[in-house]
């Protein structure tokens, strides 16, 4: 398993190189450094204002190796990968400081959605399967399909509407990390995360947990004399793992970038939302910065499901 790890680890890591060569295409051939330093300080900006600008953000610099030695190629490279993300584009705030403030914001936001999304979408499949063809099992899938259809702005207007203003059970936006308050700020965001997901996943998980119920080793354990509930549970729940491990472990890594649309709506400080402002802002070095840090959790989570494939199924083995 070492072995595989190693491998997976090492083909990765060309992934995330490629990953960066696409970033710099992307931030600094198509925009060029003026174009960056212009979009910070204004259209109106005098050109050595632009210059001295640029000079300390390191935007001064040619771009490719063969124009120069130094250039940005390399110091995008070597500043990514040593992880000295520099200061914004915007207002000079370290980079690594608004990382650390806004991922423990994020994870109190996203944790909660995940673990709670997570039991109430298995509960509610293996109900729906149990009742394989009957009206329930349809009528749960029409509503599934129905709060999939249903966009997620619709679902945070309604909240906000409906549980904030008229019911007034919680604030309509904001943040206190204050530990006695801060569960009425994340209240409201974490029910809508949970609504707004828990269509997907049931409709996902149920079709695993149906299809699991036709195979043979479900025939033998009715054979056996084993009731619905406990195949249910202790056969169609422990072999439908493998399909539901891809989904929930390549979502863990992702918790830490933040949910953007509730972090923005709902006035939350965390990294969903500062990336949200990075892209009003134009905000070059921060949006480098969390797509970066996004591609380093992608291949994470696909080393973390491989290697969980093998501890929940010991038929597979990682070579």
């Amino acid at each position: 398993m070492l072995a595989f790890v190693v491998r997976r680890l090492f083909y990765g890591f060309f992934v995330v190189l490629g990953v960066l060569f696409l970033l710099f295409i992307l931030f600094f051939a198509v925009a060029s450094p003026d174009d960056i330093a212009r979009r910070a300080l204004g259209e109106k900006a005098l050109p050595q204002a632009l210059e001295v600008w640029k000079v300390n953000h390191g935007y001064d610099k040619p771009l490719w190796p063969w124009q120069a030695r130094d250039n940005l190629l390399a110091d995008h490279f070597r500043s990514m990968l040593s992880f000295d993300f520099g200061r914004s584009d915007a207002d000079d705030v370290p980079i690594a400081r608004r990382l650390r403030q806004g991922a423990g914001v994020s994870l109190s936001l996203t944790v909660p959605i995940f673990v709670l999304g997570l039991g109430l979408a298995v509960l509610l499949s293996l109900f729906v399967a149990f009742f394989r063809e009957t009206y329930i099992d349809t009528s749960g899938v029409f509503l599934c399909v129905l709060a999939m259809s249903v966009s997620i702005l619709l679902y945070i207007v309604g909240a906000q509407y409906l549980v904030a203003k008229l019911l007034r059970w919680f604030p309509i936006s904001g943040y206190d990390p204050d530990l006695r308050v801060v569960a009425r700020f994340l209240a409201m965001p974490v029910l809508v995360g949970v609504l707004s997901g828990v269509g997907g996943d049931v409709r996902f998980y149920r079709t695993v947990f149906v299809e699991e119920t036709s195979r043979d080793y479900v025939r033998t354990a009715r054979s056996k004399g084993a009731g619905e509930l406990r195949v249910m549970i202790f056969h169609v729940l422990r072999n439908g793992m493998i399909p539901i491990l891809t989904r929930v472990v390549l979502a863990i890594p992702f918790l830490f970038m933040g949910a953007l649309l509730l972090e923005s709506f709902f006035g939350i400080p965390g990294l969903g939302s500062m990336t949200v402002d990075a892209i009003n802002n134009n905000d070059f070095a921060t949006l480098r910065v969390m797509v970066f840090i996004g591609s380093l959790l992608f291949v994470l989570g696909q080393v973390i499901t491989d290697v969980s494939y093998s501890l929940v199924d010991p038929r597979v083995r990682l070579e």
